[in-house]
């Protein structure tokens, strides 16, 4: 009998892993090349796969929300359609428990790699007093620091089932032997130590119990995935926001004038958001600082600016395409670029590598009515830009004659920064400076 197998493929330069989310075909389906067989999830970019080969399938290796690494066989198609029917033995299914593997950092210089171990291996790894699954990660660790079984297991997990990841084992190091200052259903603080030039603090979660009435919502994988990297960002940087007023009115009165012709010539709206980027290059450009990322101690200075815009989904949830070497593209190109990512990012048809490799973030709070916000830094970027809505108000303009009042457009940004490597003055200056560029705008522009 022959047998195809089907790997998972290579889907982006940075891209290591993906979580099976959905099989479109059942053990013993046929499948026809090109025919979309399963669906999977790296980082926040959900994708079909599509079959490389006709067949039927016979086996699959992993099951909904189990981890493959790129090159993992996945499942097996045969191409004996007489001795592969739909009615195939428990047996024939081969059982994979699940392993840790580690999770690439996002934008990381430095990715680890592990080897998923063999099916005997787990077992052996899973033999312990209390049950509990270790990962040969986790074991390794454990054993280079001296932690015993009987200590291992007494760590409380965040993992699937309560299993201890890389993450809650290397907290539990950094804080080992230090005592707790109260324990109750607040969250609460333990003795904290600077290890590696980082302040470490344990804080724990409150228990919430719900009243008679109340609505449960589990959230869903990329919710849960925002606010890991949420609570990571806030947690890890400390935020300043600094505020600038522009006035928008040669933007707005320029767009308004040549929208139109735009659209008769390229197909497609422009709007204010490749302005703003444009102008946020520049800027990045005279102040480099803000363009950088931290890695321990260590400060690295990107070469490239890649912009990511923070995009809402139907589904309520953000997504940051990214626009990779905007300082390369006129504003045709970044209004094409942009239009393309938004428009990919409501459709489900973002690539891994759309979202991978931003260096500076922009967010446009001002899309839902607000004014300002206090933006939340995108991780391992240093800064991040909010754009508020465009509002008409009253304002003094000053002229050669004299001062007067008049209606103008303005706008507030709102930019968030950490102050490790981000002074206030940096910060301030950086966005006065995206400002100076929106205000001397050439409303005389061409297309």
């Amino acid at each position: 009998m022959a047998e195809i197998e089907v790997r998972l493929p290579k889907m982006g330069e940075s891209v290591t892993e993906a979580t099976i989310t959905n099989w479109l075909k059942n053990i013993g389906d046929k499948v026809a090349i090109d025919e979309p067989l399963v669906e999977v999830a790296t980082d926040k970019v959900d994708n079909e796969l599509p079959s490389e080969a006709s067949g039927i399938l016979s086996k699959r290796f992993f099951e909904k929300d189990q981890v493959a690494q790129v090159g993992d066989v996945i499942a097996i198609l045969s191409t004996d359609e007489i001795s592969t029917t739909k009615e195939v033995s428990p047996e024939s299914i081969e059982p994979v428990k699940e392993i840790e593997i580690i999770e690439e950092k996002k934008n990381s210089p430095v990715v680890e790699f592990t080897a998923p171990p063999s099916i005997s291996e787990i077992v052996a790894l899973n033999s312990n007093s209390s049950g509990k699954f270790f990962s040969p990660l986790v074991r390794s660790i454990a054993k280079k620091e001296n932690i015993s079984q009987t200590e291992l297991e007494s760590i409380q997990g965040s993992g699937q089932d309560a299993r201890v990841t890389k993450n809650d084992l290397l907290s539990y190091i950094a804080n080992r032997g230090t005592s707790v200052i109260s324990n109750n259903s607040t969250p609460t603080l333990t003795s904290s130590s600077n290890i590696g030039g980082h302040f470490l603090t344990n804080i724990k979660e409150p228990i919430v119990l719900p009243n008679p009435g109340d609505e449960l919502i589990e959230m869903d994988r990329m919710r849960k995935m925002i606010a890991d990297h949420m609570v990571m960002s806030a947690h890890i940087a400390p935020h300043v926001t600094s505020y600038v007023e522009a006035d928008m009115t040669k933007i707005v009165e320029w767009r308004n004038k040549v929208k139109k012709s735009f659209m008769d010539k390229e197909g497609e709206n422009i709007t204010f958001t490749p302005i703003l980027i444009e102008a946020v290059v520049k800027a990045i450009k005279d102040f480099p600082m803000v363009n950088v990322s931290i890695s321990g101690t260590t400060i690295i200075k990107r070469k490239d600016i890649n912009i990511g815009m923070a995009t809402a989904l139907p589904s309520g949830n953000l997504i940051v395409p990214v626009i990779k070497n905007a300082d390369r593209l006129n504003l045709m190109g970044l209004t094409k670029a942009v239009n393309e990512l938004a428009n990919n990012a409501r459709n489900n048809k973002l690539k891994p590598d759309d979202t991978q490799g931003g260096t500076y973030t922009i967010t446009n709070v001002g899309s839902f009515g607000n004014v300002m916000g206090t933006p939340i830094i995108n991780q391992p970027q240093v800064a991040i830009l909010a754009l508020g809505a465009i509002r008409k108000v009253p304002a003094v303009i000053e002229t050669p004659q004299g001062d007067f009042i008049g209606i103008r457009h303005k706008m507030f940004l709102s930019h968030s920064y950490d102050h490790r490597v981000v002074d206030g003055a940096l910060g301030g200056q950086f966005v006065r400076r995206v400002a100076d560029y929106l205000e001397a705008f050439d409303e005389n522009r061409e297309v």
